[in-house]
């Protein structure tokens, strides 16, 4: 049965309908609709949300279509061998059997979301909607409107994250996906396959009660037949009870399923085969994800590796500047060393080169590690506001403005997700403010009608970092270069650098998290001419050069144009509120922050 979706258009309520390709079924009745959640203060939301929402449907429907026809037309594998091979097309078909649920809204309660719906391949599958990334930061979830913490972060490479260890030697935690690296990989050993099981069963995201409610909704799919060419014929051999849609179609979190995380109640033995399904379901887009329709390496620095592109002076430049001066590549590792390396005692190297051949032709332009790099708290984060109930009797953050997000941290502790090994907790105090070191790779992606990332365009706003602070790249490189710069630090919160100054320029306010602070950036000594050209080099690690990346060619929306990257977006800043401690149920919890206590 579809659900009806309460839209606000211009200050007045309607309700619309969802079209999808993958429909179910449509009962002839409508359902009364939800209340929309709005606890946001004017200004919070963007005045083009609903419109902006209803496109991004479209634009995923349009993809998912693509990807009906790629099935069809898919000769069947043959399995065959021992073990038991799909033999020639299995490779493609589970690539195809990811990507199509990847962009299946039918997976959602509210028929109205798709993993897709926050990560779009134009955008190198990060957040989709320009005037969400300038304003709330995280996207609505199937619920209108709840939303997450954190931007939605890029899929590509991903799946190259290792299962999250801790190494002892260099006393550091390496791997997991989610900025958090919540999604461990402990049990499928696979860090990218467990992340993808987390938004279908995120409160905040498309929010399905019961990991069971995505095996009843495959099962329902019209892609069925090649999840069952997949894993095998018996996978929906599953007995859901009466009652499994109504559960199914509301939102976890929903005060009548009280600590409940299993309420569809299946037997032991179909309780297992969901388990099943939902791993399949994780394994599945994990290929898709990992298939060079997502992970191309098809960028200039790709081609630049393979003798095939000269890179242009400034390009060079801003690539010298990467593994030297600027010390990108300590961190975001490009297969050579960084020349030279950190000031001493660390040590140098002559002439900021390194004239070795590369030791990968395939870098991820990562170290799979965490830092805090000491960004401000953005009071412009949907979570912040989400401290009153929604209709379902939920409430996503009692802490309000007390809420901190220690990243790593909070994860170690069980606070932002159960961690599955307690060996581990005793390094939450260290490991506080740490939040993944993402790839390079793909951070300027844009779709090609707008170009760029950087103003005055035409362009397409993105959001960088966990918590979308920094709105363009020359920002990006400008905090790296500057955060430390004694003149530009000031003990100020986002929203009241001093008259006079402007912030992201020359005042940057304090660090949300001050312990743990990572120093190896800060005071990089770059003219404005150098942060430039590191902007230009980045943009080289853009898929797309060698090849036509896959379905960047659906965008629809607008571009922004007028401005200044060095400003870009600072019209949307808002002064944070006077901010209460840190809540007791975030700070307070053992082992607790040190060796300062977190404001």
């Amino acid at each position: 049965m579809r659900r009806s979706v309460l839209i606000v258009v211009s200050g007045t309520l309607t309700i619309a309908l969802g079209t999808g390709i993958l429909c179910n079924a449509v009962a002839d009745e409508k359902e009364p609709a939800t209340p929309v959640y709005n606890p946001y203060p004017p200004g919070i939301l963007p005045s083009d949300l609903d419109s902006e929402l209803a496109r991004v449907l479209r634009e995923v429907d349009v993809i998912e279509g693509r990807a009906l026809q790629r099935w069809h037309a898919l000769t069947p594998p043959t399995l065959t061998g021992q073990p038991p091979t799909l033999q020639n097309t299995g490779t493609e078909a589970i690539e195809i059997l990811g990507e199509l649920m990847n962009y299946d809204k039918n997976i959602s309660p509210g028929q109205n979301q798709a993993c897709a719906s926050c990560h779009m391949p134009y955008v190198a599958f990060s957040g989709p909607i320009p005037s969400v990334n300038l304003t709330m930061i995280a996207y609505p979830g199937t619920e209108h409107f709840r939303a997450g913490k954190r931007t939605a972060q890029r899929y590509t490479y991903a799946p190259f994250f290792p299962v999250l260890q801790y190494n002892a030697v260099q006393k550091a935690f390496f791997g997991g996906n989610f900025w958090d690296s919540r999604a461990t990989g402990y049990l499928l050993r696979n860090a990218d396959a467990e992340q993808a099981q987390h938004p279908p069963v995120d409160t905040q995201e498309m929010g399905n009660p019961d990991t069971a409610c995505i095996a009843y909704k495959l099962s329902r799919a019209v892609y069925r037949p090649l999840f069952e060419e997949v894993w095998g014929m018996s996978s929906f051999d599953i007995q859901f009870p009466p009652g499994t849609e109504e559960i199914c179609k509301t939102p976890g979190g929903a005060a009548m399923f009280g600590s409940n995380v299993a309420p569809v109640r299946l037997s032991p033995g179909d309780r297992l085969r969901a388990n099943e399904v939902f791993n399949h379901w994780g394994q599945a887009l994990d290929a898709y994800e990992q298939s060079v329709q997502v992970s191309a390496f098809s960028s200039k620095f790709d081609a630049f590796l393979a003798g095939a592109y000269t890179l242009t002076a400034d390009e060079k430049a801003g690539y010298d500047l990467f593994r030297g001066k600027a010390n990108c590549n300590s961190c975001h590792l490009d297969g050579r060393s960084t020349a030279p390396t950190p000031p001493p005692p660390q040590g140098t190297a002559p002439n900021s080169q390194d004239t070795g051949a590369a030791a990968a032709t395939e870098p991820l332009f990562t170290c799979f590690g965490s830092a805090n790099l000491g960004l401000p708290l953005n009071p412009r984060d949907a979570i912040y506001y989400q401290n009153k109930p929604d209709s379902f009797g939920f409430t996503a953050n009692p802490a309000g403005f007390g809420f901190r997000d220690l990243g790593l941290g909070s994860f170690l502790r069980s606070v932002a997700a159960p961690n599955p090994n307690s060996s581990w907790t005793q390094f939450a105090p260290v490991s506080d403010g740490l939040m993944q070191t993402s790839t390079a790779r793909n951070v300027a992606m844009v779709p090609s009608k707008c170009p760029t990332t950087e103003a005055p365009g035409p362009y397409f706003q993105k959001e960088f970092f966990h918590n979308g602070y920094i709105k363009s790249l020359k920002q990006l490189v400008h905090f790296y270069n500057t955060r430390d710069v004694a003149k530009f630090k000031f003990n100020v919160t986002s929203g009241h650098c001093p008259q006079g100054t402007t912030e992201k320029v020359d005042c940057w306010p304090m660090p949300e998290v001050p312990n743990n602070i990572d120093m190896t950036i800060g005071n990089l000594g770059l003219s404005d001419h150098e942060e430039n050209q590191l902007v230009i080099f980045l943009q080289t690690l853009t898929d797309g050069f060698t090849r036509p990346y896959t379905n960047s060619d659906t965008y629809t929306g607008a571009c922004m144009t007028g401005g200044s990257a060095a400003t870009q977006g600072n019209e949307s800043i808002i002064p944070t509120p006077p901010l209460p401690p840190c809540s007791a149920g975030i700070c307070g919890v053992a082992p607790v922050p040190g060796p300062n206590p977190i404001p």
